[in-house]
């Protein structure tokens, strides 16, 4: 035989030699979730591992993380009930709990790369990313709060604006809206392929997010196609979009790829909560080496085309130097 592929699988060095596919902190961006109070670190019971923090312990983490080389950091908030309504006022209110949490970190940590989820859903008594009137969401009625919304965040000192609630329009909207305001500089990380998916339980359970009826399917995407998702990349990148995001990550490694071979932009993937737990879980019941399987996780959605990864195993690989 002349030709022995086994002769590049020899050893480690040569393995590392003719590695295609690398991960490091450059590639990852690390979620995390915000509560009011001082003095807060509570665990979500169904990620282990993840906590809610108060804006003093978030700069703590934020802190620990950087020291680690990890420097881009996607806030979520957890608000108290009695602070949503219809309209998600809460998320643009001057002084609310995610304006101050922006602002701090990037007082604190200028170098840090902050991404800033829009979308209603955290802040609305309704738990839709939109507008709700008759049981109907309302697409054009919510551009204008998300719009506010993204503002809001830049001025707080947001890097990057990530709408998230695949809203028709939007991406073209909040880019008026910034660039209008003088905000020409921050970056649009588009959800462009959100899913209406199985996998994001412990988020929800996270925010205390989910909707107060029905589900999500009439504005995120059906499991079972593909070629949608390339509709709604060229429209976000007709409109203004800096990355296009897919979500969720794993079983969609087919559209990362397409999404990747069918733009010139960055592509972004959320490795989402209930990928994580899965993992987890199976790490707790003996099933899983926990190295192995979350580096090659996020090695197949490097592979797939994500430049970005935005996934909770984002400091637990750093701190153990598994990359």
């Amino acid at each position: 035989m002349l030709q022995r592929p086994r002769r590049n699988r020899k050893s480690e060095v040569i393995r590392q030699m003719v590695q295609e596919t690398h991960v490091s902190a450059a590639n990852l961006i690390f979620p995390l979730f915000i509560v009011d109070g001082e003095n807060q670190k509570t665990a979500v019971s169904s990620m282990p591992g993840i906590f809610r923090y108060s804006v003093d312990n978030l700069l703590r983490e934020v802190e620990s993380c950087m020291n680690l080389g990890l420097k881009a950091f996607d806030l979520f908030p957890n608000i108290d009930d009695a602070l949503k309504d219809q309209y998600a006022t809460e998320s643009h209110r001057e002084g609310s709990l995610y304006l101050r949490a922006i602002s701090q970190v990037k007082k604190e940590f200028p170098e840090a790369c902050v991404v800033t989820d829009v979308a209603m859903d955290p802040y609305s008594s309704d738990g839709h990313d939109g507008v709700v009137q008759n049981g109907e969401i309302l697409n054009d009625e919510t551009l204008e709060i998300l719009g506010k919304m993204a503002l809001a965040h830049a001025r707080a000192g947001a890097d990057i604006i990530a709408p998230s609630d695949m809203m028709d329009g939007r991406v073209g909207y909040i880019r008026k809206v910034l660039d209008e305001n003088g905000y020409t500089g921050v970056s649009i990380m588009s959800y462009s392929a959100k899913y209406a998916s199985a996998f994001y339980g412990p988020f929800r359970d996270a925010l205390n997010s989910a909707p107060k009826f029905g589900d999500k399917k009439s504005y995120q995407m059906n499991p079972a196609n593909q070629r949608e998702a390339l509709i709604e990349a060229r429209l976000d990148e007709i409109e203004g979009a800096d990355f296009l995001m897919v979500k969720p990550a794993l079983p969609y490694l087919d559209v990362i790829k397409l999404l990747k071979d069918s733009t010139e932009l960055p592509i972004a993937a959320y490795n989402v909560s209930g990928e994580y737990a899965m993992i987890k879980a199976a790490v707790q019941n003996g099933w899983l080496n926990e190295q192995r399987a979350t580096t090659e996780v996020l090695t197949s959605i490097r592979r797939a085309g994500a430049t970005s990864i935005l996934t909770y195993h984002a400091k637990e690989v750093l701190l153990n130097k598994w990359l």
